[in-house]
């Protein structure tokens, strides 16, 4: 058995990745391989929380002229989509999985509560977590290292498009910067958009890792959690 070097992780996958070649909704071929790859490192031993996206279905700022808050809200319900899509994913290959909303929805999930979701990760099944913080004005990202404070876990892997942090954006620009290891800091105050300044605020004041990486190949989420230095990693 591989050797691992996170015992419990924040997963945060974004809703673009889940619709694979897609501009929008899910691709089922790319959902099911990422499910595989869980899998992986579920039977690895890993305990696994993950923080899903919406912006394959809605992302607030796209509602132009639209109240803010609305569009916010919007945006969580997108996320739920999401995570019902994976758990329906997961569990088809076996796994235990429960789906936790920031906003009760209680004929379809869990409400988050903390406590609950640490037994369930306890009892190794895996912890979706959807509707954001449940509340408006703060991305998926602040909430993946929200839940990470709160569940402890170890680091959280942020799975994207692109395999890593750049300068610039390497779709747009070929001589884009590709930057191995970052502070903190660095993210701060170069405004590299990898995440939003409150969800790096929150990680460098519980000095929480993050792991940014690419899901172009989803066997990066073994690599990753297997301690080989793919992607960006960001930290003190």
């Amino acid at each position: 058995m591989q050797k691992i070097k996170y015992k419990r992780i924040i997963l945060k996958i974004s809703g673009e990745a889940l619709a694979g070649d897609r501009k929008n909704g899910i691709n089922t071929d790319t959902i099911n391989e990422i499910s595989s790859k869980i899998k992986k490192i579920y039977e690895m031993g890993v305990e696994i929380a993950i923080v899903v996206g919406g912006g394959n279905f809605w992302r607030g700022r796209s509602g132009k002229g639209m109240d803010r808050t609305t569009a916010d809200h919007m945006g969580m319900l997108a996320t739920v989509i999401n995570a019902l899509g994976l758990q329906d994913a997961l569990e088809s290959q076996g796994i235990p999985t429960r789906v936790q909303t920031a906003i009760e929805m209680r004929q379809i999930a869990e409400p988050y509560i903390r406590r609950k979701a640490v037994r369930h990760l306890e009892k190794k099944r895996i912890v979706i977590f959807a509707c954001g913080t449940g509340n408006p004005y703060f991305s998926t990202d602040t909430t993946a290292a929200l839940r990470a404070a709160e569940i402890d876990a170890e680091v959280i892997l942020l799975a994207k498009k692109v395999d890593a942090v750049y300068d610039s954006d390497p779709n747009t620009n070929p001589n884009a910067k590709k930057f191995d290891r970052l502070s903190y800091l660095d993210v701060l105050n170069k405004e590299l958009g990898v995440m939003d300044s409150t969800a790096a605020s929150l990680c460098k004041d519980n000095n929480i890792p993050i792991i940014v990486f690419g899901l172009d190949n989803p066997e990066n989420i073994v690599k990753v959690v297997s301690g080989e230095n793919i992607g960006t990693i960001i930290n003190k």
